[in-house]
């Protein structure tokens, strides 16, 4: 798992007065591997683009609107671990090139701000929602697959 039970409960309470259980978590760091597996694959075509065998944080594919939800995960008064998101990722196939470690130092928060605007995707597809069921995650991962 990418975070621990309360930590996960905590973010979703705070970005979108949403209650979930730990039978979510797991539904939830699948889909915060797979998005995280997804920018880092973004980003080695970016650094390959520019001749580097090296990812940096430039390349990384972040757009404003999850540079704004990073900065406020940021003030959430929340970390995550370094090392549950890189065993995580380590399950999916290796990138060809090397992550620097200032993008292997920012993948928790990251995570972090994948969880808020996840949670507040959720909330806009249904305002009225407190407690997401399946077709609630279902919807909100396909948003996420147009999007990143």
């Amino acid at each position: 798992m990418l975070m621990k039970v309360a930590e996960f409960e905590k973010l979703f309470r705070q970005a979108a007065s949403l209650d979930v259980d730990k039978n979510d978590l797991k539904r939830l760091s699948d889909f915060l591997r797979n998005k995280l597996y997804d920018l880092l694959v973004v980003a080695e075509r970016n650094a390959k683009f520019n001749g580097r065998d090296l990812i940096l944080e430039p390349d990384l594919p972040i757009t404003k609107g999850l540079q704004e939800t990073l900065r406020e995960f940021r003030q959430m008064d929340t970390t995550l671990e370094l090392k549950p998101v890189l065993d995580a990722l380590a399950a999916l196939p290796p990138l060809d090139l090397e992550v620097a470690e200032d993008v292997r130092n920012l993948l928790p928060e990251l995570a972090g701000a994948l969880v808020v605007a996840y949670a507040r995707v959720l909330k806009e597809l249904d305002p009225a929602l407190k407690n997401p069921q399946t077709e609630h995650h279902e919807r909100a991962e396909r948003v996420f697959n147009l999007l990143l």
